[in-house]
């Protein structure tokens, strides 16, 4: 309104100053102000002028409305914003579990203050923690049935480490810088098949649990007497003994029937006995199932110990 009073205001200034031209008679409009006793020749005082002929409260910015006037809807108090938008959006986090049971995978906190399932990765009942630069085994979640710990930085194993995983199937923790275990880590794994342990730096072996089917001891640092006595013996399902580039003196004997594969390369085994793979007191005794026995790159001639194999399907690999 207060813009159509001065626009009407400008117009007649300009048409009085023109010579010639007569001023069109205007109709008084009450919503504007009576021109009728307004003199045309007097100097607007626009300092004096009172424009805010709404009052201080007033908003003035409810003018743009096409029919010039205020909505009757107040505004809010306080606008939203985007952090009000995404407080409505964001669900409450569902409680984590430490089973793979559950529909949370994550595990307990490792040292490094992550869950487990996400420094690592979990598929199913395996964890995959390999090339992690890791130090020390994190906690497990209790489902946990394969574990892989390839390619880190352990040097020892406790016996904390794998306490109470009872479905725990394979360990597989090659190429890390292990020295030593403790006695009894293996213990209450009554359900462990495979023992990957290529590529640390093992002088001792701790007793073995009797389940086992593979067992990989390639490139450590093993001698003779770092072995149990007869710790092999009562493994009647192991099928798969690796035992290469170690410092071994001699055969671990008794040797399980259920054997196939006897890789004992690069040692420092120099004599057989007749007894290492068959039985001396019964002449038809037959060691059906080992296949593949690798004795090359010992400081031993086969060619020396034929009794040693009578009871073989195959012949060692061996020097000559």
């Amino acid at each position: 309104m207060w813009s159509r009073m001065v626009a009407s205001v400008l117009v007649l200034v300009f048409l009085s100053s023109c010579p010639g031209i007569e001023p069109l008679p205007v109709e008084p409009d009450d919503d504007v102000f009576h021109m009728e006793n307004y003199d045309l020749n007097t100097e607007i005082e626009w300092e004096n002028m009172d424009v805010n002929v709404f009052g201080d409260d007033y908003d003035y910015d409810y003018l743009d409305q096409e029919d010039g006037k205020a909505p009757n809807t107040p505004l809010p108090a306080t606008q939203p914003t985007a952090r009000h938008y995404e407080e409505a959006i964001t669900p409450t986090p569902a409680p984590v579990s430490l089973d793979f049971e559950g529909p949370g995978l994550f595990g307990p906190e490792t040292g490094l203050g992550m869950p487990t399932c996400i420094l690592c990765m979990c598929i199913g009942g395996s964890v995959y923690c390999d090339d992690m630069g890791l130090d020390q085994i994190p906690p497990l979640p209790k489902g946990t049935t394969h574990f892989y710990g390839r390619f880190n930085k352990l040097r020892h194993v406790k016996n904390t480490d794998f306490f109470n995983l009872n479905k725990l199937q394979s360990i597989d923790l090659t190429g890390n810088q292990i020295s030593g275990m403790d006695e009894d880590v293996f213990h209450s794994l009554t359900q462990l098949q495979e023992l990957l342990l290529a590529d640390n730096n093992m002088q001792v072996l701790p007793e073995l649990p009797v389940n086992l089917k593979r067992v990989d001891l390639r490139n450590n640092k093993l001698m003779s007497r770092g072995l149990h006595s007869e710790g092999f013996k009562d493994m009647s399902h192991l099928e798969f003994l690796y035992l290469s580039g170690n410092n071994l003196d001699y055969i671990p004997i008794p040797l399980p029937l259920s054997l196939k594969v006897l890789h004992l390369q690069d040692n420092n085994i120099q004599l057989l006995q007749e007894d290492t793979f068959c039985n001396q007191h019964d002449p038809n005794f037959i060691r059906r199932n080992l296949e593949d026995i690798r004795l090359d790159g010992n400081p031993l001639n086969i060619n020396l110990f034929a009794q040693a194999y009578v009871c073989l399907p195959r012949l060692p690999v061996g020097n000559h």
